[in-house]
């Protein structure tokens, strides 16, 4: 029997052709290690937080200018601060807001010179006054400054009743430590409270410096699904508060002080943590290899705001360009 031929095997396909490659995105070393911080200090806050939920207890006795302006009241920071009716965060006190000022117990150096103001802290959403270990260290122990931590409910719903409680915590520290001033350092929402403060509700005749680290200024548009929270809504790009603060401010006497990192990934864009207003005294330092997290925590930028902060009232903000940070 014969066998048919074999068959003969097919010629081969050609190969298709070489597409260019598309450039997709690449992670950069910097961010990668900046990624890494964020997951590092994530872990140790979440070590910390718990000690920051109580209130703070005083660690010294007060400033002995206090004394005099709590007379008759025996120290008390509620009475003393009934005496200035002129506050302008009772004047403006939304209907929601509690009434009653609350004491806001005052830590450090009760030797500081007088001309040093106080430093109010303010901690961003679902946060508390853990966040400030670092930074407060570097304030007391360098700076011997007297500094004072606000602790607001995550359940707080609205910008400006936050920002009216802090009115009440700023004239408290007044009473208790005799300045007629404070500087505020104010971290991711901290920093938009406070400057709804100082802008809309008259704080700028008690606040001499504003510190802003990651504060959405303009609004920022990340996390959508977290909107369901009244105040992150808020927080976004062209919501009413954001729209508030773009109004004319004129002679605005508290100077403003930001720092955006570069690498910042709440702040969408990450320029929405400038201030960019004209009737603002405002100067930006820009912070490279860090993110959002990392700018309460870093040593580099605690040393910078703390050198802001050591800067006369009439003098610029001379931010040294050293460690992360840089002035922009």
């Amino acid at each position: 029997m014969k066998l048919p031929p074999p068959l003969s095997f097919l010629p081969p396909l050609p190969s298709p052709p070489r597409l260019p490659r598309l450039p997709g995105p690449r992670l950069s070393s910097a961010l990668v290690g900046a990624t890494a911080l964020e997951l590092a200090v994530l872990a140790g806050h979440l070590i910390t937080y718990p000690l920051g939920l109580t209130p703070e207890r005083p660690e010294s006795p007060e400033h002995p200018e206090s004394r005099a302006g709590s007379a008759g009241s025996a120290g008390s920071a509620g009475s003393a601060g009934s005496e200035r009716p002129e506050s302008p965060a009772r004047t403006d006190r939304p209907e929601n807001a509690p009434a009653r000022p609350l004491a806001l117990p005052v830590t450090g150096d009760p030797t500081a010179p007088a001309a040093a103001p106080p430093v109010v802290l303010l901690h961003g959403f679902i946060d508390n006054r853990s966040v400030f270990l670092v930074l407060r260290r570097a304030l007391t122990r360098h700076g011997h400054r007297r500094t004072a931590s606000l602790n607001y409910s995550p359940l707080t719903r609205d910008i400006r009743a936050a920002a009216a409680l802090l009115g009440r915590q700023v004239e408290a520290v007044r009473a208790r430590t005799g300045h007629d001033r404070v500087d505020i350092v104010g971290h991711s929402l901290g920093g938009l409270i406070a400057r709804y403060y100082v802008q809309r509700l008259g704080g700028d005749r008690r606040v001499r410096t504003l510190v802003t680290l990651g504060t959405p200024h303009g609004g920022t548009a990340v996390a959508p699904g977290a909107g369901l929270h009244p105040i992150v809504r808020q927080m976004r790009g062209g919501s009413p508060v954001i729209e508030e603060l773009r109004l004319p401010a004129p002679g605005c006497r508290t100077r403003f002080v930001s720092f955006w990192a570069e690498l910042d990934q709440v702040m969408v864009p990450v320029e929405t943590a400038c201030v960019d207003h004209p009737d603002l005294d405002a100067v930006n330092v820009r912070v490279t290899g860090i993110g959002h997290l990392a700018l309460p925590v870093h040593p580099a930028v605690a040393a910078a705001v703390r050198e802001v902060l050591e800067t006369p009232e009439t003098g610029e903000a001379d931010v040294p360009v050293t460690g992360a940070t840089s002035a922009a």
